[in-house]
């Protein structure tokens, strides 16, 4: 009897330390890891989980940047963590979708398997932008121009293999037409000369071009969903002119592989209550960004389906990084 007492006792000391360390992070301050620089789009999904998550987690998350290696420094950094909960990384659609299926992307992880999905936070609208003084007033003229003139007209990215780069891409094949690919570092660089003339067309998140647009620098063609936006509701949606084309991006929360069953549905819990928040939700909107929570199995089925989707558009089109 006094055995059995004693090993009952042990175990239940080490059930009690097993809950102890699931539970500790939220104890002490927790991180959400920003793998891209601060004042984007994804720095901003990060510090409104960070703050709304506060309730939840008992207080607010630290943002923390760590920028370099089209975001896999801030990835590699979570995987290496504890697996407790204590840090989550802010994943956007790109690092989770498209660069492990490009070939000669040379990656420090894993992401199907040494990243959880945690819950989707944000969707972000693409538009399909032009230059203010371009000659082309909408998406059919300007795609009625390239098939008259096949290779003439040219549309910039953020950069070689990037969601613009590759959205460009599902444009031609899917419109039948022609358009010569400019890289540049970065989205804003690539705005740049859309407005300037040097480069015809634009593919990219609503949120890089939204103050470009109101500004009227830029002109907008078209939406890449069929949700469309509240401050343009009238914007022409860009499966209605091609059809069965949608451009839609995403940022989610992931965690490191081995993370408890119970600190995945506490923070995606936290996340659910942040995006309730109604100043938190208008920030979003503020960015270009609709709040979009979904569960952890519904956010892997989103990254399986999206990896998938973009792997294809790839191999079709040949993109190799070197």
């Amino acid at each position: 009897m006094i055995r059995r007492l004693i090993l009952g006792g042990v175990a239940a000391l080490l059930a009690g330390a097993g809950l102890a360390q699931a539970q500790a992070p939220f104890d002490r301050p927790t991180r959400v890891v920003v793998g891209f620089a601060a004042g984007g789009t994804t720095d901003i999904t990060a510090r409104v989980v960070a703050e709304g998550a506060a309730a939840e987690l008992g207080h607010r998350a630290v943002v923390d940047i760590r920028t370099g290696g089209s975001g896999f420094i801030a990835a590699e950094y979570v995987v290496r963590s504890r697996a407790d909960g204590g840090t989550v990384l802010l994943c956007p659609m790109g690092p989770m979708t498209i660069s492990p299926e490009l070939p000669g992307m040379n990656l420090p992880i894993d992401v199907g398997t040494d990243l959880v999905p945690i819950a989707n936070v944000a969707r972000s609208s693409y538009v399909v932008v032009t230059g203010a003084n371009s000659p082309y007033r909408t998406l059919e003229e300007l795609i009625a121009a390239a098939r008259a003139r096949p290779g003439a007209l040219t549309y910039a990215s953020a950069g070689y293999g990037a969601a613009q780069h590759l959205s460009g891409e599902r444009l031609k094949r899917m419109a039948g037409i022609d358009l010569l690919h400019v890289p540049y570092r970065g989205a804003a660089l690539a705005a740049v000369d859309v407005i300037a003339g040097r480069a015809d067309l634009l593919i990219t998140n609503l949120g890089d071009v939204m103050g470009q647009i109101k500004g009227g620098q830029l002109r907008l063609l078209t939406m890449g969903d069929r949700q469309g936006w509240p401050d343009f509701p009238d914007a022409p949606r860009l499966p209605d002119i091609v059809p069965g084309l949608e451009v839609i991006g995403w940022f989610g929360i992931c965690g490191p592989r081995g993370m408890p069953e119970e600190a995945i549905a506490r923070w995606a819990a936290a996340v659910r209550a942040g995006l309730e928040v109604p100043l938190l939700r208008q920030r979003l909107l503020d960015s270009g960004l609709a709040p979009n929570f979904e569960d952890p199995a519904t956010f892997a089925r989103t990254i399986a389906r999206d990896r998938a989707d973009w792997g294809e558009v790839i191999r079709a089109a040949g993109i190799r990084v070197e």
